[in-house]
This record gives structure tokens, C-alpha cells and sequence, in this order.
């Protein structure tokens, strides 16, 4: 890494820990949870770019592993007491154990990254819209393999007692994590082969490059941070159901990536906490408010209508979203400022 790139990585991780830290301190319940699920959208939208930004490759399905994550992490820090009580038909060798919050996290990326693994190298070999509707069966059968397995998820009811592990420390260090990864891989030998292989796919070929194997790359350290956002938001809401991980937040999250830019791990996170915010102001609107003497009436999914036409809105006028390909500089005004005071030097010189 050159000096510029150093001073680059620890000027983004300056500013966010600054956030993180000030809303730790003064930040009241209630943003606490606000800045908690926005992180873990980000982490979700930074993790689905690796796949389908760097490679092309337009995943679907992506939130199967953070179903996977969920219900992991949940189940290896589940107490034992709730075990015993509620969940008698576990496999004996996880109805008597309990790791704590880190190796849970843990292992919940590691499944998922498994599963992208095996099913990874067989549908990866599709192109095109082909592998939009594999993964798209892949959501839909992971969602029914986990209501049926009802020793390991209790099925169709409501996963219930899990511990109130997340806190803005852990998504923060995870989000940092997440980040650097996703940056360092853009950047890297294999992150200039899933770029060649998305923006020409015969040219990359040609010039030898394995195709499967970047995509495969790709796919997996995808998977893995998408668990691990499973267990971050397992151990926030404490209550969950395989319906939980379904369409819904689906879009939400592909709408944060296709806003931010596809290509972009900058926009991947700032689509993330732009559409999260707003998303939480269309929820405080939604049952009605009054502008002086205009009273507007209750209008129930207003956040989702909104994002919906904001999605379409950019698919039409920016399909690559706001930032495409190209990565905020952290440094920007710093050069800038830097300019300034040249030409003001200059100035006084003439």
C-alpha cells in the first residue's frame, strides 16, 4: 500500500470511529438503534457489491446467507436453559454447547460462506439473467429448508430468546472490517480480474483469467460478511423467522447498492445510509403530520413507496448509480485546501 492509501484507510477509519464514538456517548436509545440497523444495512450492501459490483454477477438471493448467519449465531449463543426448555429435539452437540457473541459471529459467516462454496461452483457457471433466477431459487429454498427444519429453527414459529449481544462497538468494527476487505479486494490481483471478467467477459478470457474461480472469490467473501450481518441483526432484533429474510429486505438492499453505484464500495456504504435514513424518516411520517394549516393524512408504507421510486428514478437517469465505478477519495479536501493555500501563495508572490 502506498503512504496515500494509508493515510487514505485511516482517515475514513478516524471518521467513522469519531461518529461511532460521539453516538455511543450521547447518542439517546432510540438513534442508538437507528445508526445500529443503518450499519448493518451498509455491512449488507458493501458485502452484496463484492458480488455483484466487481464480478457482474447479479445476485438475487444473497439474503439466504444472512438467514443462515441469523439463525447460527443464534442458536450456538442461545442459553442453555432455553435449549432445554424450548428446543429438546437439537442435535446433542449443540443443545449442550454455548460459545460467546465473537466465535458465533464467527461461525455464522463461515456457513454461509460454505454453502456459497458448493452451490456457488455449480450456478456460477450460468450467465446473465440466468444466474439472477438461480439465486433468486436459492432465497426461496433456503427460506423453505429453514421453516421445515423445525429441530434446528422451530420452523414456521417465531425464533425467540435470543441475547441482546449487538451493540454500535460491534457493528462499527464489523462495518470497518467489511470495508477494508471489500476495499483491498477491489484493488487487489484477483480484484482486477473480476472487474476485467465483468467489463468483458471474452477479453478476460482471453487473457487466461479463470473466470469461475474469480467469480467463486467473490461470491464466498460475499456470502461470509452477509452472515455476518445475519448474526449483528440476529442479536439486535432477539426475535426472527425464516419469512423474516425474504423480499422484502431483498429489495431494500439491492435498492441501496443500485443507488450508490454497483461498482462503487464508497456508494455500496453511502447508499446504505442514505436510503437507511431515509427509511426511517418515511416511518416517522407514515402515520400522518401537519405543515401549518396542510394536514396530511396517514399514508402506511410511504418508506417503501418512496425507495421503490427513488430505485426506479436512478435505474432510469443513472442506471449505474450515483458513483458507478469511481471511489470517494478520502483526501479530497485535503488536496483541495492544499491548492488553495498554493495559489494564495502566489499570489502574494507576483
Amino acid at each position: 500500500m502506498s503512504k496515500r492509501q494509508i493515510l487514505g484507510a485511516l482517515t475514513i477509519l478516524f471518521v467513522l470511529g469519531l461518529v461511532f464514538g460521539l453516538a455511543q456517548l450521547f447518542a439517546e436509545a432510540y438513534l442508538t438503534r437507528v445508526l445500529i440497523t443503518i450499519a448493518i444495512y451498509a455491512i449488507l450492501s458493501v458485502s452484496l457489491s463484492v458480488s455483484n459490483g466487481f464480478t457482474g454477477v447479479f445476485s438475487i438471493g444473497h439474503v439466504a446467507f444472512m438467514a443462515l448467519g441469523a439463525y447460527t449465531a443464534g442458536i450456538l449463543t442461545l442459553p442453555l436453559q432455553v435449549k432445554a426448555t424450548t428446543m429438546q429435539d437439537l442435535p446433542r452437540f449443540l443443545g449442550t454447547i454455548q460459545i460467546g457473541f465473537l466465535p458465533a459471529t464467527l461461525a455464522a459467516g463461515l456457513v454461509p460462506a460454505i454453502v456459497a462454496l458448493l452451490v456457488g461452483a455449480a450456478i456460477l457457471r450460468l450467465s446473465g439473467h440466468y444466474i439472477a433466477v438461480a439465486t433468486l431459487g436459492l432465497l426461496v429454498i433456503t427460506s423453505e429448508v429453514l421453516q421445515n427444519a423445525e429441530a434446528l429453527t422451530r420452523g414456521a414459529r417465531t425464533f425467540t430468546g435470543v441475547l441482546p449481544l449487538t451493540n454500535l462497538g460491534w457493528v462499527f468494527f464489523w462495518a470497518v472490517i467489511t470495508l477494508y476487505v471489500a476495499w483491498r479486494l477491489k484493488r487487489s490481483h484477483f480484484g482486477r480480474q473480476m472487474l476485467a471478467s465483468r467489463d468483458d467477459l471474452a477479453a478476460a478470457q482471453a487473457q487466461g483469467i479463470n473466470i469461475l474461480r474469480t467469480r467463486l472469490l467473490a461470491f464466498v467473501v460475499s456470502a461470509f460478511f452477509t452472515g455476518v450481518a445475519g448474526s449483528l441483526y440476529a442479536h439486535f432484533v432477539l426475535a426472527f423467522s425464516s419469512r423474516t429474510f425474504y423480499l422484502p429486505i431483498t429489495f431494500e438492499v439491492i435498492s441501496m447498492l443500485v443507488v450508490g453505484g454497483m461498482g462503487s464500495v464508497s456508494g455500496a456504504f453511502l447508499g446504505a445510509v442514505a436510503l437507511g435514513s431515509l427509511k426511517e424518516v418515511m416511518r416517522l411520517l407514515e402515520p400522518g403530520f401537519a405543515i401549518g394549516p396542510i394536514h396530511v393524512p396517514p399514508v402506511y408504507g410511504l418508506a417503501q413507496i418512496v425507495i421503490a421510486t427513488l430505485f426506479i428514478l436512478v435505474m432510469i437517469f443513472r442506471p449505474k448509480g450515483v458513483l458507478g465505478d469511481r471511489e470517494i477519495d478520502p483526501l479530497f479536501w485535503m488536496r483541495w485546501l492544499k491548492r488553495q493555500d498554493d495559489g494564495a501563495r502566489l499570489k502574494s508572490q507576483m
